[in-house]
């Protein structure tokens, strides 16, 4: 299955740590065995495409194209690959595993030794098309256009996860209000739970965003709300907040760290571990994780609230997320 294929495409392009990404005109890649290229409708803009563009990640190859939550359409299949052309698939960060290590046999693929990144150690989809593995492609739910359905493949798979993580409690609290907490706060409202909502000290515009979308309480992260709460996810990546979590949640309350890089976690006393509190990290996705996840969310009637910006403004996307800018998520529209 082929279609007409230019062989340049334009693409935002990191070509050293920390610098700005550059417009650059590349080859189209073709797809290999078991590969799909999809041409891009909509990439969502997410917090770890920072961690990426400031050099904080190890063993990036430069120059990459950043972009993990990637909505694109497909216009060729590689051998070995039945995909409709003019699908519409996901792509989320995890981009390919090894399938033979410990973790892959063990239904932890997101802990492969092997694995490989979408717009982190392989080009993700700060471009007009990419390239992926066709088996770690998600259908993307009808009820969603292409922008609105970008912020579910990273922002909502991690929430996701750390759902699952956190257990079955009644009281969350969510530290940082960005696009995966006014995500997984929407699922928590559908499913009869409390959303206490955490946002950076004095950003009243965040907490009103919160309320609106459910949260039985919001306040600044410095602030401890008037129940202890059953479990705690941390999306913002402040080490600080670590000590704060614990000591907000109930004894054998879980706390679990959603980002894939925060600042140190500063010392803190045993005793607000202690009670069999649980302090745990999430690590990437599954393809199980995509797949439900997928699925619920229309159920849910999640509304994903986000910021266009065309392709070429991924810097102002990315300053304004760094900034504390955006209601919602940014996403890149080629």
């Amino acid at each position: 299955m082929t279609e007409t294929i230019p062989d340049q495409m334009r693409a935002m392009v990191l070509e050293n740590p920390g610098g700005p990404l550059r417009l650059r005109s590349r080859p189209v890649p073709r797809p290999g065995p078991g590969q799909v290229l999809l041409q891009v409708l909509a990439c969502g803009v997410c917090r770890t495409d920072l961690h990426v563009v400031d050099g904080e990640l190890p063993d990036i190859p430069y120059p990459i194209i950043p972009g993990h939550e990637v909505v694109g359409r497909v216009v060729a299949c590689g051998t070995g690959v039945e995909l409709q052309p003019g699908a519409r698939m996901g792509v989320p960060w995890l981009g390919w595993t090894c399938g033979t290590c410990y973790y892959c046999r063990n239904g932890q693929e997101n802990l492969c030794d092997r694995a490989r990144f979408t717009g982190y150690t392989l080009d993700g989809g700060y471009a007009e098309y990419l390239l992926a593995d066709a088996r770690y492609c998600f259908p993307v739910p009808d009820a969603y256009d292409a922008p609105h359905a970008a912020p579910l493949l990273c922002a909502g798979l991690i929430g996701y996860r750390c759902l699952r993580m956190a257990g079955e409690g009644r009281r969350l609290g969510l530290y940082g209000f960005g696009a995966a907490a006014h995500i997984l706060a929407q699922v928590l409202r559908w499913q009869g739970r409390e959303v206490y909502a955490f946002t950076r000290p004095g950003d009243t515009a965040a907490q009103a965003f919160a309320r609106r979308l459910g949260a039985v309480w919001a306040g600044d992260s410095d602030r401890r709300p008037g129940e202890p709460l059953d479990a705690a996810i941390l999306f913002a990546p402040v080490g600080a907040l670590v000590p704060a979590a614990l000591r907000a949640v109930r004894k054998a309350g879980v706390v679990v760290c959603g980002g894939i890089h925060m600042s140190d976690i500063p010392s803190f006393p045993y005793r607000i571990l202690w009670e069999e509190r649980v302090l745990r990290s999430v690590a990437n996705l599954t393809r199980r994780d995509g797949h439900e996840f997928l699925a619920l969310a229309p159920k849910a009637g999640v509304e994903t609230h986000v910021q266009v910006f065309d392709l070429e403004e991924a810097n102002t996307a990315l300053e304004r997320l760094r900034s504390g800018k955006l209601e919602g998520a940014a996403v890149l529209v080629p």
